[in-house]
């Protein structure tokens, strides 16, 4: 968002109400609602900028999270274990081997 400047919500204040049939005349109502609209404009600009300085540190902080997340729920590897290479596991004769979830499979069928 870009920065509101201190007399653009004045200015936009004062054609409002001329559309209205209200002018605004120098004078000491004007000046403190000229310094009101100031006062609005600074709060304005603050409160944006602490929102996207909040913005970007939560999501640092979310970053963290899903990283500690990841260490903690990733499988654990032994130190000399490679990464297993896709594809149907053999066995020391070279036949492909059956999983542990496909024997039980075929072993209730029979019953």
């Amino acid at each position: 968002m870009k920065p509101i400047q201190k007399d653009e919500l004045y200015q936009n204040l004062s054609e409002f109400l001329k559309g209205k049939g209200i002018e605004l005349k120098e004078g000491a109502y004007t000046k403190g609602i000229h310094a009101g609209c100031s006062l609005l404009a600074d709060a304005i600009n603050l409160s944006q900028t602490g929102f996207e300085r909040a913005k970007t540190g939560l999501g640092k902080k979310v970053d963290q999270v899903r990283q500690v997340i990841h260490e903690k729920t990733a499988p654990k590897r032994s130190p000399n274990s490679r990464p297993a290479a896709r594809g149907p596991s053999t066995n020391s004769k070279g036949a492909a081997k059956k999983s542990p979830a496909k024997k039980r499979a075929g072993k209730n069928k029979s019953r």
